[in-house]
């Protein structure tokens, strides 16, 4: 995708996890039934939006796209991972490690902004009630969702070229994939030079949709405690609370790995932490939001009895 410059190094070996074979066959069983379970639930999602006129509202109009952000994701990452988990380690060529980084770099950055967009709605729904509507309309929709995308898609596109550029002063990555932490680890560029490209990640994929999220959880939070009746304010708290487990599971775990200082943490300790967000996060998304939402739930059992009917 981009040129790569400046280095004699074509080709990047992946270690992944240095387990016995027996180990590694287990680990890979696990993940790849989780990755096909992570397509089958966010497709799924996708599908009885577009299916159900009760689930054509803007909190699920997010909701698919999350779930298309996840599937980019967990696809990115988890094929070529399990090709270096069953193998103990395989190589990639530069250009695809580098291409590898943008897109996983795309569907971070998308989710980032997803998410601030999915609290926005929440804020306008229950501290906006009267005015949600003509507000939050389809217009909207569409253009908070074109903007996560495109922000995501153009500050990456800042980003891959200034690593693609990188002198590397080696072939070899502890790591399951190609992450920023273990690229710079890699390159034989300045220090400060390097260290400025995870601040062009952290501040605008990170720290600016999470500081925004903060701000209309504060607001939520404070209209849910100035409502009189004790089951006005669980329903209004549970309109929200699959959003806030998904943002406290997805963001503590990327603020660790990419705005604590990467030296302080070991290659196995970001291995472990980067299979939170790239294989569990996925994963779960769609168990969190179908287990807590009446209406995906009883759509569900809908298109499955319709299903069943028609076998």
């Amino acid at each position: 995708m981009f040129e790569i410059n400046q280095t004699k190094v074509t080709e990047i070996l992946l270690l992944g996890f240095q387990n016995p074979q027996m180990f590694n066959s287990l680990i890979f069983v696990v993940f790849l039934v989780m990755y096909i379970l992570t397509l089958v639930g966010n497709l799924l999602i996708i599908i009885l939006v577009a299916k159900f006129d009760s689930l054509k509202s803007p909190m699920y109009f997010f909701l698919t796209q999350l779930a298309l952000s996840d599937n980019l994701l967990t696809t990115v990452i988890v094929p070529n991972m399990l090709h270096v988990i069953i193998n103990g380690g395989s190589t990639i060529s530069l250009s695809g490690c580098i291409t590898q980084f943008y897109f996983y770099c795309v569907s971070q950055a998308s989710e980032c902004f997803l998410l601030a967009m999915m609290s926005y709605d929440r804020y306008l729904a229950i501290c906006r009630p009267l005015h949600y509507t003509s507000v939050m309309d389809f217009r909207l929709n569409v253009q908070l969702i074109l903007y996560s995308w495109l922000l995501a898609c153009m500050i990456t596109f800042m980003v891959a070229p200034a690593v693609s550029v990188l002198q590397f002063c080696g072939h070899v990555i502890d790591h399951y994939f190609c992450d920023l932490a273990p690229l710079l680890e890699l390159s034989c560029t300045k220090h400060p030079a390097a260290e400025l490209i995870d601040l062009i990640i952290g501040i605008p994929f990170v720290t600016i949709p999470f500081l925004f999220i903060i701000f209309t959880y504060v607001s939520i939070v404070i209209t849910i405690l100035g409502i009189s009746s004790s089951a006005g304010r669980q329903k209004a708290f549970s309109t929200c609370s699959s959003h806030l487990t998904v943002v406290c599971t997805y963001y503590g775990t990327v603020i660790i790995v990419y705005l604590a200082p990467s030296k302080k943490q070991s290659f196995n300790m970001n291995k472990l932490l980067s299979l939170l967000y790239t294989v569990l996060c996925p994963f779960v998304n769609p168990i969190i939001y179908s287990l807590r939402n009446d209406d995906i739930k009883i759509n569900l059992k809908k298109f499955i009895i319709n299903g069943l009917k028609r076998v």
